[in-house]
């Protein structure tokens, strides 16, 4: 598993995002909610994120831009995600889903996001 930390501009407001390749699902903490399109799930969705269980029934697309590249995808609101290995607030959790849609891929080693396999457009069969 790697783990990645960057900005992701939302509404022209810097979030700090890890970028986790454990993670299956996206999820935004609800003071990033509060700048996107958010809608209440049909029924409540429970997820282990930081060794806690939280419970959420609202989602949200994220849209933003990340080193330049738009991006849009469904994020599960929760209250906070916790924090990095310096303390700071994580305020949106990229998880493996959304950067395989996204071709985005992580570089451990070099703490650094290979955009190389962004799309450009989608080809849909």
């Amino acid at each position: 598993m790697g783990r990645i930390r960057r900005n992701v501009k939302v509404d022209g407001r810097q979030c700090w995002t890890l970028f986790d390749s454990g993670a299956r699902n996206t999820y935004v903490a609800s003071s990033v909610a509060g700048l996107l399109s958010t809608y209440k799930a049909a029924r409540p969705i429970r997820s282990a994120i930081g060794g806690r269980v939280r419970e959420t029934d609202t989602a949200a697309m994220l849209e933003g831009e990340l080193e330049g590249r738009h991006i849009l995808t469904q994020a599960l609101v929760v209250d906070e995600i916790g924090t990095d290995e310096d303390g700071r607030p994580i305020e949106i959790l990229f998880g493996a889903l959304a950067m395989q849609q996204w071709g985005i891929r992580l570089i451990p080693e070099e703490e650094r996001l290979d955009m190389s396999h962004y799309p450009e457009e989608f080809i849909e069969y």
